[in-house]
């Protein structure tokens, strides 16, 4: 071979191997770096937790037993209008006692007036929410002495035997005081009185009557504590509901010693 034939062709090696060099660097460069390994014991992240849609403390009943003051108001603002029932302990200290702290943890926000009988009752109290509704199933109050008479527009709670109020409330659309439905002798013992409003718990939707099951197309009781409001919403979707609760103390009065009742955001 030629020295000159030879030298060319060590050039061209030592190029091709320059250039194959070059493309091997600038392959590094561009490759995407490797992702550090976890240190050994570091537990996986957490996907963050969904806000619940009500407070968490209606799961504990047990824990939810603060007095109330003598006298307190609620404010309910539905989809018909708004009301306010004016509570007396001493009519009734265990109901009054109940129904306080349910309103102070925002209990009856979003539940549906599922029994609206024109000229006799309006009724709710079922939670929107299933878990809520077995929780406070199994937490009654005992019965009282009747003090206050179901006059009309006084409050009261609903029962299905002695020694078994828990959530459910009525409203009075009449004297309901003597036959043939006499509730002071059956034992309903009134604790509050809608003081405002009574014009808008008297329009309440009552097209759909009592129960299927009591002779009426109204929703089935044990339904909606099975399934909670999207029953209501579906097949009952007329039903009048209670956008949100306010409580309203006397001036001076303290506020329970329970925790927060803040309502939880979504």
């Amino acid at each position: 071979m030629h020295k000159c034939g030879w030298m060319i062709s060590v050039g061209l090696l030592s190029l091709v191997a320059a250039l194959h060099h070059e493309a091997r660097a600038q392959a590094s460069l561009t490759q995407t770096p490797a992702q550090p390994k976890a240190a050994a014991g570091t537990p996986p992240a957490r996907k963050p937790v969904a806000a619940s849609p009500y407070d968490r403390a209606l799961l504990r009943p047990a824990l939810l037993t603060a007095k109330a003051p003598a006298t307190y108001q609620v404010k309910f603002t539905t989809t018909k209008g708004d009301f306010v029932i004016s509570v007396t302990r001493a009519w009734s200290p265990l109901g009054a006692d109940r129904f306080y702290n349910l309103v102070r943890h925002h209990f009856y926000d979003d539940t549906s007036f599922f029994r609206v009988l024109k000229g006799f009752v309006v009724q709710w109290g079922i939670s929107a929410y299933p878990p809520i509704t077995a929780a406070w199933d199994h937490a009654p109050i005992k019965d009282e002495p009747v003090v206050q008479s179901n006059k009309k527009g006084f409050v009261t709670y609903a029962k299905g035997g002695p020694n078994s109020r828990t959530t459910e409330v009525f409203v009075n659309l009449r004297d309901n005081n003597s036959e043939p439905n006499n509730l002071d002798h059956l034992g309903f013992a009134a604790f509050g009185e809608v003081t405002e409003g009574m014009e808008v718990v008297e329009q309440l939707y009552s097209g759909y009557g009592d129960g299927s099951d009591m002779g009426g197309n109204g929703p089935l009781q044990d339904t909606i504590q099975k399934i909670g409001k999207s029953y209501l919403d579906k097949q009952f979707d007329k039903l009048d509901s209670i956008k949100t609760t306010t409580l309203i103390l006397p001036p001076g009065a303290a506020s329970g010693k329970s925790p927060s009742a803040a309502k939880p955001r979504n």
